[in-house]
């Protein structure tokens, strides 16, 4: 299976470190450094680490483009980012003892023929034997519906599309006549959608239930400390793995993202799914910038995480063979 990324909003992350964050003080740095990043960037990244040959098309801005084309040189990531005028947008990520805090830039504004353009590289790359992942924010000068539309023209070629974002444009990507096959919103985000508050893994699973009945086939749902909620084809499942030495939590998402596309390119079933895409995100905490630990980590830590059913859907019950 061929796959590819696009980040049509990437950044460069900068990460500040200090002991203890507290608003309106002044902080001295203990670490600072610098990643290229944005969530499909971080993916790629995440899936070149495991080993799996990946495309990364996106919108780069000239101005500032040798980190990304350094990060995809070294991974041997095919690069096919479309260069633009300007800049590409520097993350503000400050990490102290407890937690991080990012603060996120707009983008700069892209024009309709950079964006066509990049989109019709994209659709010649689609084929049956293609998954392609469309993740993270959408920059100044596209529309909020740009992701519906490219679902449609990539499903059209036989591509799998995977996406992953937030606010209206995944609204109208799930209001869209041509779902996505693959989805991974957070609890905030299967609200947004539903209309109601989703709170626990029992409303996870209703909500996600309705949209496998709008044709998404693979439904994750990132729930924090809970770990995941994962459906496919009526079967349900939640994975859990408590992480240790947690270095830095930007990024994990992604490598989540990152272990779905990888355990979909052995066309496993849905636990062994769970178990991978679960180790990708602790395994990528532990260390600094979009990358993941060896694969002999990443198996350890398979080994290591927590399956449970969770319950029935109208199709089936949890805990089914795929």
């Amino acid at each position: 299976m061929r796959v590819a990324t696009v980040t049509f909003n990437p950044a460069i992350d900068q990460t500040i470190t200090v002991d203890h964050l507290i608003p309106g003080e002044v902080h001295r740095a203990r670490a600072v450094r610098q990643n290229a990043g944005g969530k499909g960037v971080n993916v790629a990244s995440c899936l070149a680490d495991w080993g799996i040959p990946v495309t990364a098309f996106g919108l780069l801005g000239r101005e500032n483009a040798a980190l990304f084309e350094t990060l995809c040189a070294e991974k041997t990531i095919a690069d096919r980012f479309l260069r633009i005028p300007g800049a590409t947008r520097v993350n503000l990520k400050i990490v102290d003892d407890r937690d991080t805090t990012d603060i996120n830039m707009g983008g700069a504004a892209v024009d309709a023929p950079a964006l066509e353009k990049q989109i019709a590289q994209v659709e010649a790359f689609a084929g049956s034997d293609s998954l392609i992942v469309l993740s993270g924010s959408l920059p100044p000068g596209c529309p909020p519906g740009l992701y519906a539309e490219l679902i449609a023209r990539l499903r059209g070629r036989g591509a799998r599309v995977l996406l992953d974002t937030s606010g209206l444009p995944l609204l109208l990507a799930l209001q869209g006549d041509t779902p996505p096959n693959i989805i991974k919103p957070n609890l905030r985000e299967l609200a947004e959608w539903a209309g109601e508050p989703v709170e626990t893994a029992e409303d996870a699973l209703r909500i996600a239930t309705r949209l496998a009945a709008k044709g998404v086939e693979l439904i994750v749902v990132s729930m924090g400390a809970e770990g995941a909620l994962f459906l496919f084809h009526s079967v349900a499942l939640t994975a859990r793995l408590r992480a240790e030495g947690v270095t830095s939590t930007v990024g994990a998402g992604d490598a989540m993202v990152a272990g779905l596309v990888a355990a979909l390119s052995d066309a496993v079933g849905l636990e062994e799914i769970a178990r991978r895409s679960t180790a990708f995100a602790v395994g990528k905490l532990g260390l600094a910038g979009p990358n993941l630990p060896d694969r002999e980590t990443i198996l350890a830590l398979m080994e290591q995480v927590t399956i449970a059913s969770a319950g029935r859907t109208e199709a089936g019950e949890a805990g089914e063979t795929t």
